[in-house]
C-alpha cells in the first residue's frame, strides 16, 4: 500500500469534472489531472487537524457545469452555531454563508432531515473562474495578497477565501453590502475588485450525505481510530491477511504479515510470518527488526524506531508504550508499580533520585536503550519489556546500555534522515510496483511513480529497474519529466468625620443604630448636588462597612496549626501560578457571592513555562519589618523598599495605595502583630519572635494583568508569614483568610483568584447564597491527555490595555444593588454557565468550551459595559474566525486575552495576525500550561540569589 506521491491528488469525487482548480485549504491549490481518474475514495486532510472523510463515491452532475461549486458535509444544527453553514435555493445556487448564526438562522439553512450543510473547506472553480481570480492578482489592492505586490512595497492584505472571494458570488448578497463590509478601506477596495471580476459567476453547492469532520487529538487511540477508521480500504492480495479496519502506509510487506483490525503499519519493511495484534501502531521499522518480532506478541502498543543523531553519531533507537498508556500513571497500559514487578526494573533505573515525585513519568522516563559497550543494540532491547518472564539476561543487557527519555530522544531525532528513510521506501516499493507492473503485464500507471522520480531525485534508480523490464514508454516518460455630572464623581473618599459617629456604630455591629445616625446625617447633605454626591460616597462607605463584615464571617473557616518555627535567617519561599477564569466570574464577588450564590471555574497557569508570583519571607534579628517588592523575579532589584519600627507606620495598611499596603495588613491578618495595640512593635516582635521579619514579593505579570495578581500574591504573602512565624494554614483556609485580607485592605474583591491560583489544576469553586460565607472547590476531572490539549491550543494575548477593575467592581457592586433586571438575570446566567463549562472540561470538548468562553465575554460585559476597550474589541474580531472562544481575563477593561485556538500551536500564525492590525499598541503572545501541582513553599537554608541552596520542601 504505497504512500500517495509528493503531487497531491483527489479521490473520485472529481472524476468526470470539468478542468479547473480545486482549493482544499487557505494556501493549496489542487488541480485535477487524469490521475485521480480511477483512484479509490479516501481522505482529504483539509486542515492541518481535520480529517475529511468520504467513505463512497459521490454522486456529483458535471455535465455542462461553469462558474464555482463549494462542497458540503451535512452536520447537526447544534454544531452549526460555532461553526459556518450555507444556505441554498432549490436550485442548489448559494444564498448566503452564514458563520455562528442565531438559531432561526441556522433552522432556514436546515434539509429535510434536519441537517444543515457545514462549510467544510473544499471549493471547485471552473477554468473561467479560474483564469478571472488569477488575473486580478496584478490589480491594486489585490496584488497585495501576492508575493508581486509585498515585493513591490505594498501592505500585504490578507483575504478569507470563503468570506471576501466565495460571498462575493452568493445570490442573497448585495455589491453595497459586501464592499461595506470589508473592514479597513484597504479591504473594501480588495472586495470592490472581487465583486466586479467573479460576481457573474454561479456559486452552487453540493453536500456528501456520507461525509464526516474527524478532528484529531494527540491521544495514540484516536490518532489509531482516525487512520483505522477514516481511510479507505485498499486493494489487496492477500486479504486474510490484512482484516478490515485495519490501515497499511507506505510499507513493503513481504511474506505473511497478518494484521489484525483496529492496528496500522506505517513506514515499515517487514518480512512475515509475523502476527500483529489489535490497537497496535508500529512505524519506522525495517526488515532487521522482523526477526524480533516473530513469535513476540502485540497488542494495544506504539512500537517506533527513530533515526537519532548524537552530535555526529547516527544510530537507530526503537521506543514502546501502551496505546492507552496514561503519561503520568502508566506504561505499557499498567501501572507503573505492576511494571516494575513484572519486569524487575526499579524506580531508579528510570529517573534520579533528586527527580521531584510529579517529574517522575513516561516523558522522563529512561526506558529506551540507545548504546551498549560491547554488544549493538536492536528491537529485541525494548520487546523484551512485553514479556519478561522470558527475558534471561535482557534486564541486566537493558542496565548496562545507554538509555534516554523521550524528552531527551525528542532534540536528537534526525528528521532529514527519517524522512529520507521514508522516501527511500517509498521508492523501494515504487520500484517493485513497477517489476509487477511490467512482468505481470497489468494496466497500472506509472506516470504518477515517474512524476514523484523525478522530482524527488530517484530518477536514476527507476531507470535501471525501467531498463530490466525493457519499458520503452515508461522511459521515455521518465526521461521527458526530468528534462465622561453635575455633583461631581461619585467614586471618592468616604472620611468626613460627620459621618464617623454612623460609621463606628456600624463597625460595633449595632445595623439598626448605625442606619439611624446615617439618615440623621444625611438630611445635612441634601441642599445641593455637590452635598449629595458626597452623601452618597458616604452611604456607599457604609455598605462598604457591612460588606466587609459579611466577608469576614469567613475567617471562622480559617484553621491555623503550629509548626515547627524555621531558623533565624532561614527564607519561606512561596511559587504561585496565575488563574484563568473559564467561566462565572464576578459571580464570587461580595456581596453578589453570598446574596446569590457564586461558581466559578478556574484554571493554574504557568505563564511562558513559570509560576510568575512569589514571596518569600525569613526571621531577622532586628525588630523591625523591611518590606520589598522586587522588580519581577525572585532576583531582580527591589523597586520598593520600606522599613517599618513603629506601629505607627502601619496604620495606613487600609489604604491599597499606600507602599507597602498589602504587606502591613498581611502582618496584622496573619496576627504576627497586633494593631491596635498598647504595646510598641518592638516589644511584639522580640517577645514572640526573637526578631523581626523580612519580606520581598516579586510578579513577573503586568500590573492590571487580570490573571488574579493581587489575592494570589496575597495568598502567597501569608503562606510564607505564617510558615515563618512557625504556623501553617491549608489552601482552603489561605483562600478565606485572602478574602479577610482583601476587606482589610479595602480592595474588596471575590475569592475566585485566590481558588485559581491556589489550587491546582482545573477546578470549579462554589459559594453558597448564605452567611457565614464559604468557599468549597471541587477538582474537575478531565479525560485523559486533555490537560496537555488544552496547553497547545489556549494562549494568552498581552493587550497593551491596563485594565481597571476598582472602578468596574464599583459599578458592578452598585448594579446588583440595584437589582437591574439584566444583572440579576445574568448573576443567573454566569453560575449556569460555569456549570456547562465544567461540564464541557470532564466531556474534553473543546468547541463547547470555547462557546462557553463567548458566553462568558457576553456575560461579563453585561455584567461591566465598557469592559472592552476599542483596540481589544478589534483584536477578537481578528482572531474569531481561529478561535474556539475567548475572553479578556478578569473584570476586562483591558489585560490579557486569553483564546482558545481551534488549531493546536498557533502561537505564531495569530502573531501574524495581530501584527498586521494598525493602533493595537504593544501586544505580545505568551504560551500557557497548566498547573497541576499547586503554588509550592519551601523553606530554604542560605540566600536564595544563590544559584545552589539546600531547603526543606514543603509544597502544599
Amino acid at each position: 500500500a504505497p504512500a500517495p506521491s509528493s503531487r497531491p491528488f483527489l479521490p473520485q469525487l472529481c472524476v468526470g469534472s470539468p478542468p479547473g482548480v480545486w482549493v482544499c485549504s487557505t494556501d493549496m491549490l489542487l488541480s485535477v489531472p487524469s490521475l485521480c481518474v480511477g483512484s479509490p475514495p479516501g481522505v482529504w486532510v483539509c486542515s492541518t487537524d481535520m480529517l475529511l472523510s468520504v467513505p463512497s463515491v459521490p454522486e456529483i452532475d458535471w455535465d455542462g457545469f461553469q462558474g464555482v461549486r463549494v462542497i458540503a458535509v451535512p452536520g447537526s444544527q447544534a454544531y452549526a452555531r460555532n461553526h459556518g453553514v450555507y444556505l441554498v435555493d432549490k436550485q442548489g445556487l448559494v444564498r448566503d454563508i452564514i458563520y455562528k448564526g442565531t438559531e432561526a438562522q441556522i433552522q432556514q439553512c436546515a434539509g429535510p432531515d434536519g441537517t444543515v450543510p457545514l462549510v467544510c473547506g473544499v471549493v471547485f472553480f471552473s477554468s473561467s473562474a479560474t483564469e478571472q481570480l488569477l488575473a486580478t492578482h496584478v490589480i491594486p489592492p489585490l496584488d497585495a495578497c501576492t508575493y508581486m505586490g509585498l515585493d513591490s512595497g505594498a501592505p500585504p492584505i490578507q483575504l478569507s477565501l470563503f468570506f471576501d472571494i466565495v460571498l462575493s458570488m452568493v445570490g442573497g448578497m448585495t455589491e453595497e453590502d459586501f464592499v461595506k463590509g470589508g473592514g479597513d478601506a484597504s479591504v473594501r477596495s480588495a472586495r470592490s475588485v472581487l465583486w466586479t471580476a467573479l460576481r457573474a459567476f454561479p456559486l452552487s453547492m453540493v453536500c456528501i450525505p456520507d461525509a464526516s469532520y474527524d478532528y484529531l487529538t494527540t491521544a495514540a487511540s484516536d490518532h489509531i481510530r482516525s487512520l483505522t477508521y477514516s481511510m479507505c480500504p485498499l486493494p489487496r492480495q492477500q486479504p486474510l491477511l490484512l482484516e478490515d479496519g485495519s490501515s497499511v502506509t507506505n510499507c513493503l510487506l513481504e511474506g505473511a504479515v497478518q494484521l489484525a483490525a483496529g492496528s496500522v503499519i506505517q513506514h515499515c519493511h517487514l518480512q512475515g510470518p509475523l502476527e500483529i495484534g489489535p490497537g497496535c501502531l508500529l512505524t519506522g521499522l525495517t526488515t532487521g527488526s522482523s526477526s524480533a518480532l516473530q513469535g513476540c506478541p502485540l497488542r494495544d502498543v506504539v512500537l517506533q524506531g527513530h533515526h537519532v543523531r548524537l552530535r555526529d553519531l547516527p544510530c537507530r533507537v526503537f521506543t514502546l508504550t501502551g496505546r492507552l498508556d496514561d503519561w503520568q500513571a502508566t506504561y505499557l497500559n499498567v501501572p507503573w508499580a505492576e511494571f516494575f514487578h513484572r519486569t524487575g526494573i526499579r524506580k531508579g533505573d528510570l529517573w534520579d533520585a533528586e527527580t521531584p515525585q510529579k517529574d517522575c513519568c513516561l516523558l522522563s522516563a529512561r526506558l529506551f536503550p540507545v548504546l551498549h559497550a560491547s554488544e549493538a543494540l536492536g528491537l529485541e532491547d525494548v520487546l523484551w519489556l512485553l514479556a519478561p518472564a522470558a527475558s534471561g539476561d535482557r534486564l541486566a543487557r537493558w542496565r548496562a546500555a545507554w538509555r534516554m527519555s523521550w524528552q531527551e530522544l525528542l532534540p536528537c531525532l534526525d528528521k532529514a534522515a527519517e524522512l529520507g528513510a521514508r522516501r527511500d521506501l517509498f521508492f523501494l516499493q515504487g520500484q517493485r510496483k513497477v517489476r509487477r507492473v511490467l512482468l505481470g503485464r497489468q494496466d497500472g500507471s506509472l506516470l504518477p511513480l515517474i512524476r514523484s522520480a523525478v522530482y524527488e531525485g530517484y530518477h536514476e534508480a527507476l531507470l535501471g529497474t525501467l531498463d530490466e523490464g525493457h519499458s520503452q514508454p515508461s522511459l521515455n516518460s521518465l526521461v521527458a519529466c526530468t528534462a465622561d455630572d453635575a455633583g461631581g464623581l461619585r467614586s471618592g473618599p468616604a472620611a468626613n468625620r460627620e459621618w464617623a459617629l454612623a460609621f463606628g456604630r456600624l463597625e460595633s455591629g449595632d445595623i439598626a443604630g448605625g442606619v439611624r445616625e446615617l439618615a440623621t446625617e444625611r438630611q445635612k447633605w441634601m441642599s445641593s448636588p455637590a452635598l449629595l454626591v458626597r452623601a452618597a460616597r458616604h452611604y456607599e462607605g457604609a455598605e462598604q462597612i457591612l460588606i466587609r463584615q459579611a466577608v469576614m464571617s469567613s475567617c471562622q473557616f480559617v484553621t491555623v496549626c503550629p509548626a515547627e518555627l524555621p531558623p533565624l535567617g532561614h527564607w519561606v519561599q512561596v511559587a504561585c501560578p496565575a488563574r484563568l477564569d473559564l467561566s462565572g466570574g464576578w459571580s464570587d464577588t461580595p456581596p453578589i457571592t453570598y446574596e446569590h450564590g457564586g461558581a466559578v471555574v478556574d484554571v493554574a497557569v504557568l505563564v511562558d513555562g513559570c509560576r510568575p508570583i512569589g514571596a518569600r519571607v525569613r526571621r531577622i534579628g532586628e525588630p523591625e519589618l523591611r518590606l520589598a517588592s522586587l522588580g519581577g523575579t525572585p532576583w531582580g532589584e527591589a523597586a520598593v523598599e520600606l522599613v517599618c519600627h513603629e506601629l505607627g507606620q502601619l496604620e495606613n495598611y487600609c489604604q491599597p495605595h499606600a507602599p507597602g499596603a498589602l504587606l502591613k495588613a498581611a502582618f496584622i491578618c496573619t496576627q504576627i502583630v497586633q494593631f491596635p495595640s498598647q504595646k510598641p512593635l518592638r516589644d511584639q516582635l522580640m517577645e514572640n519572635f526573637g526578631g523581626g521579619f523580612e519580606v520581598h514579593t516579586w510578579s513577573r505579570l503586568p500590573h492590571g494583568s487580570g490573571l488574579g495578581t493581587s489575592s494570589i500574591l496575597a495568598g502567597a504573602v501569608m503562606a510564607a508569614l505564617y510558615r515563618a512565624a512557625g504556623k501553617v494554614a491549608g489552601t482552603e483556609s489561605l483562600i478565606h483568610a485572602v478574602l479577610h485580607l482583601e476587606q482589610r485592605l479595602t480592595t474588596g474583591g471575590g475569592w475566585q483568584d485566590q481558588v485559581g491560583g491556589l489550587v491546582p489544576g482545573i477546578k470549579i469553586g462554589r459559594s453558597e447564597a448564605r452567611l457565614p460565607l464559604r468557599v468549597e472547590v471541587e477538582e474537575i476531572l478531565v479525560p485523559e491527555g486533555f490537560a496537555q490539549i488544552l496547553n497547545n491550543h489556549l494562549l494568552l494575548v498581552y493587550t497593551g490595555k491596563t485594565r481597571l477593575a476598582r472602578n468596574l467592581l464599583q459599578d458592578v457592586v452598585r448594579n446588583w444593588y440595584a437589582r437591574l433586571p439584566s444583572i440579576v438575570q445574568n448573576a443567573d446566567a454566569l453560575v449556569n454557565n460555569a456549570e456547562e463549562c465544567a461540564r464541557a472540561l470532564r466531556q474534553g470538548n473543546l468547541p463547547l468550551i470555547g462557546k462557553c468562553l463567548d458566553v462568558y465575554w457576553q456575560q461579563k460585559k453585561c455584567m461591566a459595559p465598557g469592559c472592552e476597550p476599542l483596540a481589544v474589541g478589534r483584536m477578537m474580531d481578528a482572531l474569531q474566525p481561529y478561535v474556539y472562544g475567548q475572553c479578556l481575563a478578569g473584570a476586562g477593561g483591558g489585560g490579557f486575552l486569553y483564546v482558545l485556538t481551534k488549531l493546536p500551536q498557533q502561537k505564531e500564525t495569530l502573531h501574524q495576525i495581530l501584527a498586521k492590525m494598525e493602533g493595537l499598541g504593544n501586544f505580545s503572545i505568551h504560551s500557557i500550561e497548566v498547573d497541576t501541582g499547586g503554588f509550592s513553599m519551601e523553606v530554604v537554608g542560605c540566600d536564595p540569589n544563590s544559584n545552589t541552596h539546600s531547603g526543606e520542601d514543603v509544597a502544599m
